[in-house]
């Protein structure tokens, strides 16, 4: 039986930075974000919107009632968690209106939470093939004004639908995983930003998609050849580039411009977004399957998930097809291009206008999905 990616979407806020204008306000050359780290936008969201409301507006656009009535499970892989009890999931769980008699929960390792979640989700529908699962990755990547990682924040949710006989990608058997200990990126309780050791962070992604990478060769006997492309987890979209460029010293030309082609088409929109941890391979997978001008039914594509701490993975999919008619690339342009531009000013006014759970308020939003008010530190959304 085939399961996997039946339906995909993505959400990101209606507010984006201008990297040069940040480079610019930072005192920094432009081309250092533009090309040294290959970001030209990136999304920023007020406080009226988190983790559940980016959820909610990425799932609710691909859920049908049948969806819903036959959903077994609602996991959440976020690192930016709203409660240390309560998850996401529960909330989503209702204001989505998927069926009662379902499990819903949240998966945290850094930016690998989702890959988890799909994990799991395909093994619940290989022994319940009726049923199907929502898995939803959601994230606020925050570092700071004027922090080094500033210029690698984003905001926003993929969510996806596993099913069999799945219309989108189907989800291969073949998988190498890898977990290590490792202080290269972490977040202590309390908290509001993550401490980072950038040259180690850079260092163990590199080699983490290498370790993975020659173990499945190894494990499967699969080579470069027998890829069409290969999508990477973006916290920005050098850092992917960087680890791609590590094994194709070995390859041949062709091989080369085919995959480098392909992961430029995986960026398109990241460059414009910037960093969804959990959801920045799916935002990849997504940018892919919708700009690539060579895949066809039949390709596979190979997946590089990382977790700093750290957990990465690599697996992959075959393309079903007619798979370009279920994707959202209008939709998604549309999204992309109806943002509001801040200025650096209303950039950073926006980012210290902090949500303060201990004080009532409410707020106002247009989005279908946004917080409605907090009261004794219950959130209740629009819906």
């Amino acid at each position: 039986m085939n399961v996997g990616i039946d339906k995909i979407n993505f959400f990101v806020p209606p507010y984006y930075v201008d990297m040069t204008d940040l480079a610019i306000a930072r005192d920094v050359d432009p081309n250092k974000f533009l090309i040294g780290i290959g970001q030209e936008q990136m999304a920023v969201c007020p406080k009226s919107q988190d983790i559940v409301t980016f959820a909610a507006n990425a799932a609710k656009q691909i859920l049908t009632p049948e969806d819903l009535a036959a959903i077994e499970m609602v996991i959440v892989g976020t690192e930016t968690s709203i409660d240390e009890s309560k998850a996401s999931a529960v909330v989503l769980h209702r204001l989505l209106g998927v069926q009662p008699f379902a499990r819903s929960f949240e998966i945290k390792e850094a930016c690998y939470g989702a890959t988890a979640g799909l994990q799991l989700a395909k093994s619940h529908v290989l022994t319940h093939p009726n049923s199907k699962v929502l898995v939803i990755a959601s994230d606020i990547a925050k570092y700071g004004l004027h922090s080094g990682g500033e210029p690698t924040q984003g905001a926003g949710a993929v969510a996806m639908l596993i099913s069999r006989d799945p219309r989108i990608l189907v989800l291969e058997d073949q998988n190498a995983m890898l977990t290590q200990d490792i202080y290269d990126f972490w977040r202590p309780i309390g908290h509001p930003h993550p401490t980072v050791n950038g040259p180690l962070s850079n260092a163990t992604y590199i080699e983490s998609f290498q370790k993975v990478w020659h173990y499945y060769q190894e494990k499967y006997q699969r080579s470069l050849a027998d890829f069409d492309a290969l999508a990477f987890h973006i916290p920005y979209t050098k850092m992917g580039k960087k680890a791609l460029l590590s094994i194709l010293e070995s390859e041949t030309e062709s091989e080369q411009e085919k995959i480098l082609k392909a992961y430029e088409e995986s960026i398109i929109y990241s460059r414009k977004v910037g960093n969804l941890y959990t959801g920045s391979l799916y935002l990849g997978l997504i940018s892919l399957l919708e700009n690539a001008t060579s895949l066809a039914a039949g390709n596979r594509i190979g997946l590089f998930s990382y977790g700093s701490g750290a957990v990465s993975e690599f697996f992959s999919g075959i393309l079903v097809e007619g798979y370009d008619a279920f994707l959202q690339k209008e939709a998604h342009q549309q999204l992309l291009a109806n943002r509001q531009k801040l200025s650096i000013a209303e950039y950073e006014a926006m980012f210290e206008d902090q949500l303060d759970i201990n004080q009532s308020n409410t707020f106002e939003d247009d989005l279908p999905f946004s917080l409605v008010s907090v009261e004794e530190t219950i959130r209740t959304y629009k819906q």
